[in-house]
């Protein structure tokens, strides 16, 4: 069983993750290729990464950081240093930022006496640097095979879990928040403690730390926190998307946009642009993410820029986008973040110089 004690200041501190974090999404897929739980759910998805992880030569790659991350009662929390992290590469900055005592540690405690311990896991404990950049090019392959592709699904799963959490808030406060999490997690109002069915015994205290409760598409069953009681506390709690899940996500259309509603309005490619500009990135960045020659980049850019969904700004003699508050409710499906539509007589065009989002 895992208990969070909160002591009364505590409840003040609680926040609620508005986006997926890319990291814990990452373990929660390589662990559900390690077991079979949720099969009528997931299994389609089994099928469809195996077969990908096979065609971009990723087999070893996955075996090691299977090895590395088990499926077991403890991994390593460097592994998921985000509390909401929404972009992959400063996740993976994190991970690869982790102090070499930590990776020793907690390294250790993957590899006993009764596990040998493979050299890539020794090199990582002595902080070698070499195999800590192989480490981060392989959570980003992993990545791209088995989170990526399936963003939009996971995007629209948080997104409409978020209504309920913000109800809940503005109707019961904390306490209703936290009572809304069941029956996943257990709130005790009387005795301010949050319980969750664990594989160990577990108890953490916040003491006047912000708890962070971060929504995962491919957490399954029971909520997962850090190991280690000293690092900011997070709770990770499973989503439970419905069977079929995978088919409907394919009729909507291909790749990482499958699932975005936005990719039927703007189309796919827009739609992905869209996506990648979470983070700023000049019209060479993106095209080279996308693939993408730099003028259909900077075409599609344009589109965006004029429609209010991306901002640039000249940097030098590059220019950099980024998706604006618009862009963010449009990709993830929010209505709230659009402004009133203008009475018929007066809508005419943007004016000229109008803010964007990529």
């Amino acid at each position: 069983m895992l208990r969070i004690h909160f002591g009364i200041e505590d409840l003040n501190r609680v926040r609620v993750a508005a986006r997926p974090d890319p990291l814990w999404e990452l373990v929660h897929a390589l662990h559900l290729l390690q077991n079979r739980q949720a099969a009528l759910v997931f299994d389609p998805w089994r099928r469809e990464v195996r077969q990908a992880i096979v065609r971009e030569n990723l087999t070893s790659t996955v075996a090691a950081l299977s090895r590395l991350c088990p499926w077991a009662a403890y991994f390593p929390d460097f592994l998921t240093p985000g509390r909401g992290t929404t972009e992959l590469r400063s996740g993976i900055d994190q991970v690869l930022s982790t102090p070499r005592h930590r990776l020793a540690a907690e390294l250790g405690q993957v590899f006993t006496a009764d596990r040998p311990v493979p050299a890539v896991a020794r090199l990582l404990a002595e902080g070698d640097v070499p195999t800590l950049l192989r480490l981060g090019e392989a959570l980003r392959r992993f990545h791209d095979v088995a989170v990526a592709p399936y963003l939009g699904e996971i995007r629209t799963a948080v997104a409409a879990d978020r209504p309920a959490r913000a109800e809940a808030a503005l109707e019961g406060g904390a306490d209703g928040l936290l009572a809304s999490y069941q029956p996943e997690l257990t709130w005790r109002e009387d005795g301010r403690l949050l319980e969750a069915e664990y594989p160990v015994d577990r108890e953490l205290v916040l003491a006047g730390r912000s708890l962070t409760l971060i929504p995962s598409f491919f957490c399954v069953r029971r909520p997962v926190a850090l190991a280690d009681p000293e690092l900011p506390p997070v709770l990770v709690h499973p989503l439970t998307p419905q069977p079929g899940w995978l088919v409907r996500s394919r009729t909507a259309g291909d790749g990482a946009t499958a699932g975005l509603p936005v990719a039927q309005l703007i189309g796919h490619t827009r739609a992905a642009v869209l996506d990648a500009l979470e983070r700023p990135l000049t019209t060479t960045e993106l095209g080279a993410a996308l693939r993408l020659s730099l003028s259909t980049a900077s075409r599609h850019a344009t589109v965006l820029r004029e429609a209010g969904l991306v901002h640039s700004r000249r940097r030098g003699s590059a220019v950099v986008h980024h998706r604006t508050p618009l862009g963010d409710a449009l990709l993830d499906g929010d209505s709230t973040g659009f402004p009133r539509p203008l009475p018929a007589a007066r809508a005419t065009r943007p004016a000229e110089g109008a803010r964007t989002t990529p």
